[in-house]
């Protein structure tokens, strides 16, 4: 397992954009300054910090809210097998929240939460970028 990154839930995401980008001075991936997603790196270091928009993450897991009242972050870890993972775990005792499933034409993911009711995503990365 590798932690792929720590993704920030946001409502206002140009906002967040400009100062991820701009103020902090991390390279984004992809130049999405509208969202729903994007990925800032650092100069050093493979893991990065990610946002998205939170009515994204709304329509995919039913349960979360445009207001910041809402889940503020999301902790992403990639597996190599994203259904062997699954079964793993909830017999080990998690709940999935969501998944697995697609979430774009590069990923599977599965979504649960910690006991404290962080969520947590699971990725199984099928195509990487070139």
């Amino acid at each position: 397992m590798e932690l792929a990154q720590v993704r920030l839930l946001v409502t206002d995401f140009a906002a967040c954009y400009r100062f991820y980008a701009e103020v902090l001075g991390l390279k984004p991936q992809s130049g999405a300054t509208e969202g729903p997603y994007e990925k800032f790196s650092p100069t050093i270091g493979s893991a990065g910090i990610a946002l998205q928009d939170r009515a994204m993450m709304a329509g995919i897991l039913g349960e979360l809210g445009d207001e910041a009242s809402g889940h503020r972050s999301l902790v992403v870890l990639r597996v190599d097998d994203l259904n062997a993972y699954c079964e793993q775990i909830t017999s080990r005792g998690a709940e999935l929240l969501h998944g697995p499933a697609p979430m774009t034409d590069r990923m599977r993911v599965a979504h649960l939460k910690d006991p404290e009711g962080n969520l947590v995503e699971l990725q199984e990365w099928l195509l990487l970028r070139a």
